[in-house]
């Protein structure tokens, strides 16, 4: 049975009082508790993709999954000015960082540790599938035939020859991404996550 943290908010005048639902339990991933202020911080500072919060909130369950794997076959560290950049680029994605901050309860050390994380699970992605088999010629000239848009500069198609290399990294990187993909369905049917509605 999932417990959920609910914490209501009571203002009131006499004997009348209002109730204000300000967060609750939005997932359960093996034990951690992920939390609707998690889902908005991490919309806000573009942590997940932008759309329903059902979607932003299985991107959150993934992530999670993916700090457990960091946690069992840690990366190394990221050195503190990469943490810093992230923190920086977090921030610029908020009109007001400081009112953002305080609107979702966090403090500067809580960001700091959301960017250190969000290194290490680059890295440990890098390292766990940074290197591919070679592309070959014919992978490369069917994703340039399927994605003529990708290779047209002022309305002209690049011919195959100067499009190869950028050809063969799309098809690298989409091949990373099938994988990627496909590690996290398998994580996640191995994981115990129950989502309350």
């Amino acid at each position: 049975m999932v417990v959920l943290c609910v914490v209501w908010l009571w203002a009131g005048t006499g004997d009348a009082r209002a109730q204000a639902l300000i967060d609750h339990v939005v997932a359960r991933v093996n034990g951690v508790l992920l939390l609707l202020s998690d889902v908005r911080a991490a919309a806000g500072f573009r942590m997940v993709e932008a759309g329903p919060e059902a979607q932003q909130v299985r991107q959150l369950v993934q992530r999670q999954l993916l700090l457990g794997e960091v946690l069992r076959f840690p990366p190394p560290e990221p050195p503190a000015v990469d943490v810093a950049a992230e923190v920086a680029r977090m921030k610029a994605q908020v009109t007001d960082p400081a009112a953002f901050l305080v609107a979702q309860g966090l403090t500067d050390a809580d960001v700091t540790a959301m960017a250190r994380d969000t290194l290490r699970v680059q890295a440990y992605l890098a390292q766990r599938f940074g290197s591919n088999a070679p592309v070959s010629d014919d992978a490369a000239l069917e994703y340039y035939k399927a994605h003529p848009a990708e290779f047209t500069r002022d309305g002209v198609l690049q011919s195959f020859e100067a499009a190869l290399g950028a050809a063969r990294e799309r098809v690298a990187t989409e091949r990373r991404r099938e994988a990627v993909a496909q590690w996290l369905r398998d994580l996640e049917s191995r994981a115990e996550v129950s989502m309350p509605r």
